[in-house]
C-alpha cells in the first residue's frame, strides 16, 4: 500500500534549509520515493495554519518510509535540517 510523507516547515535559516533541500532527493532514490510536492503556502482555506513550506513524499509502501527514515544517508542531514527549519513529519498510508 502507498504511503505519504508529509512535512510542514517552518524556515528559520533560508541557506541551510536550500542545501538540505538539494540533499534530500539522493536520500529517497534507494527506496524508490517520489518527491510530490515541494511548496510554499499559498492560503489557508480553513482553519489554521503556522508553517510556510510543505513537502509530500510518495513511497510503495510504510516499510519503505520507515527505513528511508533510519536510513545512515538521511539521518546525516538531521542535523543541518534541524538547523535549517522547524518540521513536523507525519506518515500516511494511503486508502486507494
Amino acid at each position: 500500500m502507498t504511503a505519504y510523507v508529509i512535512g510542514n516547515i517552518t524556515v528559520k535559516d533560508p541557506d541551510k534549509w536550500a542545501e538540505y533541500r538539494s540533499l534530500v532527493p539522493d536520500t529517497l532514490v534507494p527506496w524508490g520515493a517520489e518527491l510530490v510536492l515541494r511548496g510554499t503556502q499559498a492560503k489557508v482555506l480553513s482553519g489554521q495554519y503556522r508553517h510556510t513550506d510543505t513537502v509530500v513524499i510518495r513511497f510503495p509502501n510504510a516499510d519503505s518510509v520507515v527505513d528511508w527514515h533510519d536510513s545512515p544517508a538521511y539521518q546525516a542531514l538531521v542535523p543541518l535540517r534541524t538547523q535549517a527549519a522547524d518540521v513536523d513529519l507525519v506518515t500516511f498510508e494511503a486508502d486507494q
